[in-house]
């Protein structure tokens, strides 16, 4: 942990702080890495050192005042915070103008005024065009601050005017460790360390949620089922799988990550496993089919992934996917 409380990225919030101190402030940036792996957090990090009114040092915003607390909850009256209205949706134009007029206004009570743009490769063409402006003549009070997965999702446009942080994720072993200073026990921060894909702060999120959790065993232990079931066990479970797209897709991904591991210890790799709490059934299964069995499958649970996201029949998909699964003598 560092002077950010930012768990990880250290060069960033080292970069960000020589950015404050020596008044080298660029006017945007652009976080990118997947969601859960910082990026909203080190913005508010920065909104606050640039905002601060008693911080501890210079770039090291006090985190205790009442400027900082607003900043944290996104209610500061300096900040606008702006997203499509539900992950996956769309950033649209009117909401890049309302920006626009909020930026054209001085300051209420804060050096700068700042906007945060969350998960910005939502934005539609329209909006991203509509921000170049801004970018290209953004007024001296002003700080733009932009996340989005990736940034060859976004405009080479808008690349180009804006400062590119690019965040990675972390070890296994940092998640776990992040999560054990947070008070989760020691055999679920060692699972979800390897579940979250070295996301802190979606490995925290999965933490408190049991629901997600329960999911997952439910799914998991399904799939070990479905390898033993005869066709008309499984067509029965894809007219149930297909009924809801969400949790159909959650499967997939489910499975997808529990073939990855086959995968891997067909192919005798010494990388990690993700579900490690399975890694005997894993092991087991790995026995029973091949190199080239299990690259088939894994890829044709990511194709499926790509066809449900395209629309086709759910139901067809469904029964397709679960007639190419191996079949085994029992339950591994």
């Amino acid at each position: 942990m560092n002077d950010w409380d930012v768990y990880g990225h250290q060069w960033a919030v080292e970069m960000l702080q020589q950015h404050v101190r020596h008044q080298a402030l660029r006017h945007a940036y652009l976080l990118t890495g997947p969601a859960g792996v910082g990026r909203r957090t080190l913005a508010l990090r920065l909104a606050q050192a640039i905002n601060c009114p008693t911080p501890s040092a210079p770039g090291i915003p006090c985190r205790a005042c009442r400027v900082c607390k607003q900043i944290e909850a996104g209610q500061n009256v300096d900040l606008m915070v702006i997203q499509a209205e539900a992950e996956g949706g769309t950033l649209k134009v009117e909401q890049v103008r309302e920006a626009q007029r909020f930026l054209s206004l001085k300051p209420y009570q804060s050096p700068f005024k700042v906007v945060l743009f969350l998960r910005f490769q939502e934005a539609n063409p329209n909006a991203q065009n509509a921000l170049l402006k801004t970018l290209e003549e953004a007024p001296a009070h002003a700080l733009l601050l932009l996340t989005a997965d990736n940034a060859e999702q976004l405009l080479p446009t808008i690349l180009s005017r804006c400062e590119i942080l690019r965040l990675r994720p972390l070890t296994p072993a940092q998640v776990a460790s992040f999560l054990r200073q947070n008070q989760v026990e020691e055999k679920k921060a060692q699972l979800l360390g390897h579940l979250s894909g070295g996301r802190p702060g979606y490995a925290l999120r999965l933490a408190g949620d049991e629901k997600t959790l329960a999911f997952r065993t439910e799914k998991l232990d399904e799939l070990r089922s479905l390898l033993a079931a005869n066709r008309r066990e499984r067509f029965a479970y894809a007219e149930k799988l297909a009924r809801e797209k969400d949790a159909f897709r959650q499967t997939l991904l489910l499975w997808l990550s529990y073939w990855r591991d086959v995968l891997l210890k067909t192919s005798g790799a010494a990388a990690s496993l993700t579900n490690i709490d399975r890694a005997e059934e894993i092991e087991a299964l790995a026995l029973n089919v091949d190199l080239p069995q299990a690259r088939q499958i894994a890829a044709a649970m990511e194709k499926a992934l790509e066809r449900l996201e395209n629309n086709v029949n759910a139901r067809l998909l469904a029964e397709v996917t679960l007639m190419d699964l191996p079949k085994t003598r029992s339950k591994i």
